[in-house]
């Protein structure tokens, strides 16, 4: 009988900081599902690579199944030197890389995301929102997080966004941790 091993892979090798001299952080279009493959590849050649994961459940007849997939298919975020571009083009497992303009920013993105993950908090997939109302997480393990809400009505989805990437994880919090940062309007009824 056959059985397939989960292929775990650690989501952080190094550190979500600024970039050291001589390398900056890129973000890795990977062929489809070679996710995991390049980061255990990168790992291997002492590449920092950040790749967070999700756990996801689904069942085959009646036998339920446990898993870790990328919260972002087909990316990987890396920081490297030129010579390590090299080393991870020779890997088979890439599309192309994706230059970052504002490495910061993603730093930051990337760091909100992470600390879900060493909170324990459930992610789920969403929809990026080109507008919205940016919200700080003032309580809880997420406290000092920001992200986006959808709206006043929704405010306790909210978003942690990738601006790079136009896409977003959410995690639910309860509306009385949530500030409301950013400039917004009052609608009476």
């Amino acid at each position: 009988m056959a059985t397939n091993n989960p292929v775990l892979i650690d989501e952080l090798f190094g550190e979500i900081k600024p970039a050291e001299a001589g390398k900056h952080w890129y973000v890795i279009h990977t062929k489809p599902r070679c996710e995991k493959k390049l980061a255990e590849y990168a790992r291997r050649n002492e590449i920092h690579y950040f790749l967070p994961q999700m756990e996801s459940e689904h069942v085959y007849q009646r036998r339920k199944v446990s898993f870790t997939k990328p919260m972002f298919p087909g990316y990987l975020f890396t920081e490297m030197s030129v010579s390590d571009k090299q080393l991870l083009i020779i890997s088979g497992y890439l599309v192309r890389f994706l230059n970052v303009p504002n490495e910061n920013e993603l730093l930051d993105e990337l760091g909100h995301v992470h600390r879900c993950r060493q909170g324990k908090v459930n992610v789920s997939p969403s929809v990026w929102l080109s507008k919205g109302l940016q919200v700080k997480i003032i309580a809880g393990p997420l406290k000092g997080v920001s992200g986006i809400v959808e709206s006043h009505e929704k405010l306790e989805e909210v978003r942690l966004q990738v601006d790079m990437l136009r896409q977003a994880v959410m995690v639910k919090v309860p509306a009385q941790d949530i500030k409301i940062i950013g400039d917004y309007d009052v609608v009476e009824g």
